[in-house]
């Protein structure tokens, strides 16, 4: 069985990118099949598509290829990369696009092989300075799909480029953390997690000018209209207005800091 391609990028879908990334793959490897994650990452935000990457990629079965190109640094030094880590592979921009996987993967003793992709073979004749998302990625995808073994498509890698999430900081009667991401709905979802949070105790969480007395369990439990904190699918701690946007109301996004207290 062909396996899955999953593409993420900041491309967009009005210019056609993706389309000419899929193209390439096709001419390469005819019985490719996709999944297209998300082409709305912010612009050159690497953390986003990093963490939007770790929310999908569990849920894809093994083999799966992840070719993701958030890449701020293309034609620079910045080394495009191919790995194994875990049970899938990602090719895409070594920037910290795949640290969060590599960091897990270490810590819970899983394998993780990489590769500087300077074969030339698996790459396009020509390579632009500014779109390797259709000169040295997609082809790299189209051949690992077609079962070339990931060893021979480039140098070993061993020092990879880290991507640090910052962690919340303990404060007094509680932690002071941030906003890591703004979806779609406009809701904040910070670096506190379930686990940072004391059982059983009630929290109070100020963001902007805002103090949110408690957390709801869904957004069923507030009027529409309503700040509230939540923890999220993800176990993170966000926040949200009912059927609207957080980030609206507040005027806050990435790295607005989250203060969560409670009484123990």
């Amino acid at each position: 069985m062909m396996p899955t391609i999953c593409l993420l990028t900041d491309f967009g879908t009005r210019d056609g990118y993706p389309a000419v990334m899929k193209g390439v793959i096709l001419s390469i490897c005819p019985a490719a099949q996709f999944v297209d994650i998300t082409h709305e990452t912010g612009a050159q935000n690497v953390m986003e598509g990093a963490l939007t990457l770790r929310r999908v990629s569990a849920y894809f079965p093994a083999g799966t290829i992840f070719l993701a190109v958030v890449d701020p640094g293309v034609g620079t030094e910045r080394r495009p990369l191919a790995a194994r880590i875990g049970e899938h592979y990602f090719v895409g921009p070594d920037n910290g696009l795949f640290g969060l996987h590599i960091q897990s993967a270490l810590q819970s003793a899983q394998p993780v092989e990489m590769v500087h992709l300077d074969r030339p073979a698996y790459l396009r004749d020509e390579i632009s300075n500014v779109f390797h998302g259709r000169d040295v990625f997609a082809p790299a995808a189209a051949h690992l799909a077609c079962g070339v073994p990931l060893a021979e498509m480039g140098s070993p890698v061993t020092n990879p480029v880290n991507l640090e999430i910052p962690a919340p900081h303990p404060r007094e009667g509680g932690l002071r953390g941030q906003v890591v991401h703004v979806d779609h709905f406009g809701s904040l979802a910070t670096n506190i997690t379930r686990a940072n949070l004391p059982a059983g105790s009630s929290v109070r969480v100020r963001v902007g000018d805002q103090i949110i007395p408690d957390l709801v369990q869904t957004f069923g439990d507030a009027s529409p209209g309503s700040l509230v904190a939540l923890i999220d699918s993800d176990g993170a701690l966000a926040v949200a207005v009912v059927n609207g946007s957080a980030a609206q109301r507040l005027g806050v996004g990435f790295g607005e800091p989250v203060e969560v207290d409670w009484d123990v």
